[in-house]
């Protein structure tokens, strides 16, 4: 018994940093969003659902609650499909393919922050890269000012992140090709199969773990983007790119804590309605190799 869970005790040190700094402030802010918590209170009082009550009015939460599922819909099927595409192509014999996955992983790296000013530049309306390269090839009429019209600075935004994160599918894709069996491509190509069926009865199914955990995270991250949209446009123009994050950083900073931590938390349970029933349905459909 005794030498069954000495490798446990390895895992104390990690489990207490989680307890530390995850359960407890979660159990804490569950208790705060029951209280009228504002930086205008000398005492702290609980008033039950009121802050929940209140969320429940706020026309400007809709659109943050709409602006991210919108947002994480869109990004976790796209960084998936762009994704999946560059590991089956990276996957193959190309001189180049090293120096490839790098160029396509490196983005992921880079602090959210700092992409986030890059493509402020890169989309500014007079001297940013797309408008001057649609304008020099003859597609002027394209040229948008993409952050500050609300048809197009959400899809901006979308872009953006998605040139972000695909790198990180890419990898996790690529690690699920390696494991799958040459004998069973090689297999099937001597009987015939070709590309799309090999990809769909042989590689596809065995790729669902990766599947799995891509999706997972890619809708979870996507869920709760905060840095991005704050330094494309700040939730602009007027609240037409407000995101669960923006909005809680904006009660925050003007000391509605209890209010703010309720909105938390409704993205919380919101994360873990989607999350879990996704995740139990995946699961199913893997496969043992």
């Amino acid at each position: 018994m005794g030498k069954n869970k000495y490798p446990l005790y390895f895992s104390f040190p990690a489990l207490a940093v989680f307890l530390l700094f995850f359960i407890t402030p979660t159990i804490i802010g569950f208790y705060y969003s029951f209280t009228d918590w504002n930086i205008n209170a000398p005492n702290i009082k609980f008033i039950g659902l009121d802050n929940y009550k209140e969320l429940m009015k706020e026309p400007r939460l809709a659109t943050a609650f709409s602006n991210t599922l919108i947002f994480a819909a869109v990004v976790t099927v796209m960084q998936n499909v762009i994704g999946l595409g560059l590991a089956l192509i990276l996957n193959e014999a190309l001189k180049l393919r090293n120096l490839l996955r790098m160029i396509f992983f490196l983005p992921y790296v880079i602090a959210p922050l700092v992409i986030g000013y890059i493509f402020r530049a890169i989309y500014h309306p007079e001297h940013g890269i797309v408008n001057v390269v649609l304008k020099s090839t003859g597609l002027g009429f394209l040229s948008h000012d993409w952050l500050n019209d609300p048809s197009y600075a959400l899809f901006s935004i979308i872009v953006t992140d998605l040139w972000r994160v695909a790198g990180f599918s890419m990898v996790v894709y690529l690690a699920g090709l390696q494991f799958i069996p040459k004998d069973l491509i090689e297999s099937s190509s001597i009987d015939g199969a070709n590309y799309w069926r090999r990809f769909r009865n042989i590689v596809f199914p065995l790729l669902a773990p990766a599947f799995t955990v891509n999706v997972l995270l890619s809708m979870i991250g996507s869920m709760k983007v905060f840095e991005m949209v704050m330094v494309l446009t700040e939730g602009g123009p007027g609240y037409t790119t407000e995101v669960f994050f923006t909005y809680i950083r904006g009660m925050f900073s003007t000391g509605e804590f209890g209010y703010a931590t309720a909105i938390n938390i409704m993205l919380f349970l919101l994360v873990s309605a989607v999350g879990i029933p996704v995740l139990a349905v995946m699961k199913k459909r893997e496969v043992e190799m």
